[in-house]
């Protein structure tokens, strides 16, 4: 059991916006450690609906009574700071703390908290440590940004000293954690509505690595030269992986993809044989994400033979081009990727697959991120045949950028004459798809909002 006497003094924790991916988990660690939980959030969902089965008992909407019965309000970085619950727990001078606060909280009752970081895979990185801890028997405490089959959700409750975390990089959240061992995947321009420059994101990803102790560990990708720097920055273990640097730890040689796009390949430890894996995911990045898995996990202890067959039956995170179905022969994938990088590895994932024309349906994510890289996504997206845009998914922001998806189109179309098309309504996409797509199509939506939808909607 991890040692919880550094929040043992609440009794009646509270969750504002609890049907958050990440605050849903630690929602249900507390319950299952015997606090009373409780939760608002503005909409319904299968996650509160889940919650409230588990006896959480979740508002939509505000029900001021439970901040007057709450110890501790826990808010997400989304919830504004108007919002009736927090203000009434301010004026009640009840203890507010924000979520990445509070579960830096939780990574100090384990000894031993494993953060998988970096700009993209982050999600899938932590989905396939976690099955190999699992198919191991370490029995581990896990949060993941997905969800993910094997835990039926995005978290899981062990009784051991490991607590496998997804580490986010947006306004620094994974520098409130306690780590032990850090894998940082990637460093990547995003979020510069926050960071503002890429010096920024490098100086983030430094202080980050400088929280390990000198016997903690780093896995670092020996292929991104940001990555391999901050070596530089701590005195505990470094291992490093690589598919084009030969001088890292742990290389991919003889890579082969099959009809689906799933890798096999030998890996090498220290230049001799260590096994040869089979990936049940598509893509040449999803080989450095399970280099980077198999260094960490062999640092642990876990044997070949677990890691092997773990990474084989690991099928993906949700929403990690994930397979959703086919209507008229035509093959529909989701994919979580809103950034010109993780787009290039999609669609170079997709290549490998056996279809006849792709279809890509993007949703741009965030005015700022569309504004400041927009000649990216327009280059990225090219990869495919078929292209529709919709419209921006706001997120957290107003749009004081002057952007819209129209821009992204007109951009597209400059470089590849009628390339793209904008459709706004859903509606209209699936009516447009479903008239224009051919047998042994390919058809994939792709974004980080609400366009995850339209998958369901060809299928039904």
């Amino acid at each position: 059991m991890p040692n919880i006497d550094n929040i043992k003094k609440y009794k009646h924790i509270h969750f504002i916006g609890i049907g958050g991916v990440s605050m849903s988990g630690i929602a249900e660690i507390l319950h299952h450690w015997n606090f009373k939980v409780t939760g608002s959030d503005a909409t319904a969902s299968e996650t509160t609906d889940k919650l409230n089965l588990h006896g959480i008992k979740v508002t939509i909407g505000h029900d001021l009574d439970n901040i007057k019965k709450c110890d501790l309000v826990v808010y997400t970085a989304a919830i504004s700071k108007d919002d009736p619950e927090l203000v009434e727990a301010k004026n009640m001078g009840i203890e507010t703390i924000e979520r990445a606060n509070f579960l830096g909280e939780l990574t100090k009752s384990f000894e031993n908290t494993i953060g998988i970081s970096g700009t993209h895979g982050k999600t899938t990185t932590t989905s396939m440590v976690s099955c190999c801890f699992l198919e191991a028997s370490y029995d581990p405490s896990i949060q993941v940004g997905a969800d993910l089959k094997e835990l039926d959700g995005n978290y899981r409750i062990g009784n051991s000293p490991y607590f496998i975390i997804e580490a986010c990089e947006y306004v620094e959240s994974f520098l409130k954690f306690r780590p032990k061992s850090e894998i940082i995947l990637n460093i990547d321009n995003d979020h510069l509505d926050y960071f503002k420059n890429f010096d920024n994101i490098k100086n983030a990803f430094i202080k980050y690595v400088k929280l390990l102790p000198n016997d903690g560990l780093l896995v670092v990708n020996a292929d991104d030269e940001n990555c391999l720097a901050l070596k530089n920055f701590v005195n505990c273990n470094v291992i490093s992986y690589g598919i084009n640097n030969d001088t890292a730890d742990f290389t991919a040689k003889n890579i082969i993809f099959d009809n689906n796009g799933f890798a096999s390949f030998d890996v090498y430890y220290k230049n001799n044989l260590y096994s040869n894996i089979k990936l049940s995911v598509a893509g040449r990045h999803n080989v450095l994400n399970a280099l980077a898995c198999i260094s960490l996990c062999n640092y642990y202890g876990i044997d070949k033979s677990f890691i092997k067959s773990a990474l084989l039956k690991f099928t993906g995170a949700s929403r990690r081009l994930e397979y959703k179905g086919s209507f008229n022969n035509v093959s529909v994938y989701d994919d979580y990727g809103h950034h010109p990088t993780e787009i290039t590895a999609t669609a170079s994932s997709i290549k490998n697959k056996s279809y006849n024309s792709s279809w890509v349906v993007f949703q741009p994510h965030t005015y700022s991120r569309t504004k400041s890289l927009l000649d990216e996504f327009a280059n990225s997206l090219l990869s495919f045949d078929n292209i529709i845009i919709t419209d921006i998914y706001a997120a957290r922001e107003n749009n004081i950028y002057n952007i819209s998806s129209k821009d992204l189109v007109d951009k597209i179309n400059s470089l590849e004459h009628n390339k793209a098309i904008f459709i706004q309504d859903f509606d209209d996409i699936v009516t447009y798809l479903k008239a224009n797509c051919k047998k042994d199509d390919l058809v994939l939506t792709l974004g980080a909002g609400t366009v995850t939808h339209i998958g369901d909607m060809l299928l039904n």
